[in-house]
């Protein structure tokens, strides 16, 4: 699934990467735990997340995540947005919940990295 399909299907807000959102996204996964990231989630992935730290931006680029989605309207910080740019990391934000968001991509085609 390409990030910009991603963006459209959440009504997401961009902030950074839109040079990026033609790049396809492999898998997605949701979580608030960054130990959990750390453990499961999958290389070119979408994270979705409400945790809204500089953390998030260093354990994307550890994991290859190419894409960030703070979900529930959260937003980032400057810091955030500059340090997910020196990263090329696209960050968005969705109005919508978490479990929302997951559910509107997987009907569209998006799988975890497990599926």
């Amino acid at each position: 699934m390409k990030i910009r399909e991603i963006s459209q299907l959440l009504d997401a807000k961009l902030y950074t990467g839109e040079e990026m959102l033609d790049r396809e996204v492999h898998n997605g996964f949701s979580c608030d735990l960054m130990s959990d990231v750390l453990a499961y989630a999958e290389n070119e992935a979408v994270l979705l997340t409400g945790l809204v730290n500089p953390q998030v931006i260093r354990t994307a680029e550890m994991m290859d995540i190419v894409c960030l989605v703070f979900v529930r309207g959260k937003e980032p910080t400057e810091a955030m947005i500059k340090l997910a740019e020196e990263r090329s990391i696209v960050i968005m934000s969705t109005d919508k919940r978490m479990f929302t968001s997951c559910g509107i991509l997987h009907d569209a085609g998006l799988k975890s990295g497990d599926e």
